[in-house]
């Protein structure tokens, strides 16, 4: 795709009007929205009107003007993303608490079934929180198996199937319905890590006959660094299931002050502490800008994106590891090279945002609601440019940071 074909496309995508609702500094060509998404541009005046007039004027009144309301209302939003009731899904916490509560859940509502079972290579903190929760349940275990063998693996000791929805590499995606079926033939549960795909691809829970799910609030949905996370437990388990974490705010009487815990009905009883309300508005100011995105033309414009990106990548002597059938992958493409991290360095410095996975991993965020063609083009010559001549070889590319 020539540049002026790029800016052609660009002039009639349906979603281009929302690239104005995203603060991108000029020059940036942000491919790290699956990390980090950008600030949307209301959500400065939402935390000011957080701080200064609900947090500064109306002080504690403000719990009974909206803040206890928060982790139900801003959950109803994400619900209608993942194709959820809107009393299904509450935000709270970070998402391996989220997933911490419901993996020990439902270990403890399938006794005498105790097997964990997962996918090596895994997002590692799911996997690292699954160790933790087999801790608690006496004769529990996590048995994390090659995606290949994940099948031949479910049998009569397997409590749960907990599989990430698009894989944070690769951007590989199971067929949730398909994995959901194959989980309840054989008596488990499900339990699928959204954190990769809510935002990015079009998801339906309930169509699919998930149990549970949690994902984040900071990457796609844009809720800024550190957001608050989300929880789903379907209806038909909502009544069976009691969060491992009993904090008050899960009580049924929280204000009663009773020394014993009553967990309260539906999905209140998720909660644990006190909401955190800065983290809540930025995250709500996030959601609304999906207020009418129609979630299909995302997906189709996601698709094109990457097509346009592989091509480039493959031009550059790149190896591509993420699926070329768009119903088998996420929103982001990632490539392999022995000197990834450089590569990523090199484009940093060049104002081409995107980032590493160890130990070989270059990968790109697939944003469409503020990614145009013509940035995906410009980006890939710039890609073209660095590998080309070299230019990642300079020793100031090698240093690694902190994070990458």
């Amino acid at each position: 795709m020539t540049l002026a074909e790029a800016q052609a496309r660009d002039a009639a995508d349906p979603l281009r009007a929302y690239r104005d609702a995203f603060h991108i500094p000029e020059g940036v060509i942000y491919l790290d929205g699956n990390s980090l998404g950008p600030l949307p541009r209301t959500t400065p005046a939402a935390l000011a009107d957080m701080a200064e007039r609900q947090w500064g004027d109306r002080l504690i009144r403000s719990w009974n003007e909206g803040w206890i309301e928060a982790p139900r209302r801003v959950g109803a939003k994400i619900a209608r993303l993942i194709g959820a009731a809107e009393d299904e899904v509450i935000v709270a916490d970070s998402t391996s608490v989220n997933l911490f509560k419901l993996l020990v859940a439902a270990l403890r509502h399938a006794t005498p079934r105790g097997t964990i079972l997962s996918e090596t290579g895994n997002f590692p903190t799911d996997l690292h929180i699954a160790e933790g929760a087999v801790g608690c349940v006496p004769g529990a275990r996590l048995h994390a198996v090659a995606r290949d063998q994940l099948a031949t693996s479910l049998d009569s000791e397997t409590a749960l199937l907990m599989l990430t929805h698009v894989h944070y590499k690769t951007s590989e995606c199971f067929d949730m319905l398909a994995w959901s079926a194959k989980a309840r033939e054989n008596g488990a549960l499900t339990l699928w890590d959204l954190s990769h795909s809510v935002g990015a691809i079009p998801i339906d829970l309930n169509g699919a006959g998930a149990d549970m799910a949690v994902g984040c609030g900071y990457k796609y949905l844009n809720g800024g660094p550190g957001a608050p996370a989300f929880l789903y437990v379907s209806k038909r388990l909502q009544d069976t299931l009691a969060s491992p974490l009993s904090g008050w705010m899960g009580h049924a009487a929280p204000f009663g002050f009773a020394d014993a815990y009553a967990p309260a009905p539906g999905m209140t009883r998720w909660l644990a502490g006190t909401p955190p309300m800065l983290g809540m508005a930025a995250l709500e100011a996030g959601l609304d800008i999906w207020r009418d995105v129609d979630q299909q033309q995302v997906a189709e414009k996601s698709a094109a994106l990457f097509d346009t990106l592989a091509a480039v990548g493959a031009a550059a002597g790149l190896d591509c590891v993420s699926p070329a059938d768009p119903a088998k992958r996420g929103s982001h493409i990632s490539f392999r090279h022995p000197d990834a991290y450089a590569i990523c360095q090199a484009l940093i410095d060049r104002r081409v945002i995107g980032d590493f996975r160890d130990p070989d991993i270059l990968r790109f965020g697939l944003t469409p609601l503020y990614l145009g063609f013509a940035d995906v083009v410009r980006a890939g010559e710039i890609l073209g440019e660095i590998v080309s001549s070299g230019a990642y070889r300079d020793p100031a590319y090698q240093a690694r940071n902190a994070v990458t």
